[in-house]
């Protein structure tokens, strides 16, 4: 099938994205909420992410995505050992407002990392926390406590 207006098949955009793809992924733990899912989807795209990890065994809602999840790389965890596993040896940077130990403004950014973003009620387990080289938050003003996980 080809993808208008590009007049290209997905696999063929997919091969065009490859090189212009960033050197970092994100990953997201039981989001709980389908809509979210799908729309960090959609965001993760924009930015051209190595791949998109889903800890947990929600679904996502495709329309959210806008079917962007064609030309992505999902890697599916059913929890967080097997998201351990399989992002063994990249470094890990949570972001969380309540555990962070800086901003972004302030944090330094190694190649490969992975961004692990947690469910707006609960935020990221202790597992991940723990295993995480370092944690920030995102900085807002005004009295909201936080962001919803989809824009952050």
């Amino acid at each position: 099938m080809k993808i208008p207006p590009f007049g290209l098949t997905t696999q063929e955009i997919r091969e065009e994205l490859a090189p212009l793809r960033n050197d970092f992924s994100i990953a997201v733990c039981r989001a709980k909420n389908p809509f979210n899912i799908g729309a960090i989807i959609r965001v993760a795209h924009s930015f051209l992410v190595r791949e998109i990890f889903l800890i947990g065994t929600e679904p996502y809602y495709e329309r959210a995505s806008m079917g962007m999840q064609k030309y992505e790389t999902l890697v599916e965890c059913p929890d967080e050992a097997a998201f351990l596993e399989a992002a063994r040896g990249r470094p890990l940077i949570g972001v969380e407002r309540d555990h962070a130990r800086r901003t972004l403004w302030e944090a330094p950014f190694p190649r490969g990392l992975v961004f692990l973003f947690g469910s707006e009620d609960d935020g990221l387990p202790p597992a991940l926390l723990d295993a995480c080289e370092d944690v920030i938050a995102i900085p807002m003003y005004g009295i909201n406590h936080s962001y919803p996980v989809a824009i952050a």
